[in-house]
């Protein structure tokens, strides 16, 4: 059975394909560093905001129909 054969022959197309994605990854340039990289995952999650309370609900506002100022509540949303 030829098993040294088809060993370089593995472990040649390893080779290429290390020397491929190392040649990709570099051509990228100082786009990213180890540090950016390792946050990658972080990067899909957007801002939650709370939502309002059940006591500050907007038909039970009065500062939602124009009745009265803004409340705590609510001014906390705009910002």
């Amino acid at each position: 059975m030829p098993v040294v054969p088809l060993t370089i022959i593995v472990s040649l197309c390893l080779v290429f394909s290390f020397v491929v994605f190392f040649l990709r990854e570099h051509a990228r340039g100082g786009v990213s560093s180890a540090e950016r990289d390792s946050l990658l995952p972080l990067a899909e999650e957007g801002v939650r905001l709370a939502s309002a309370s059940k006591t500050h609900a907007a038909s039970d506002c009065g500062c939602h129909d124009g009745s009265r100022a803004p409340c705590a509540g609510c001014l906390r949303r705009q910002a």
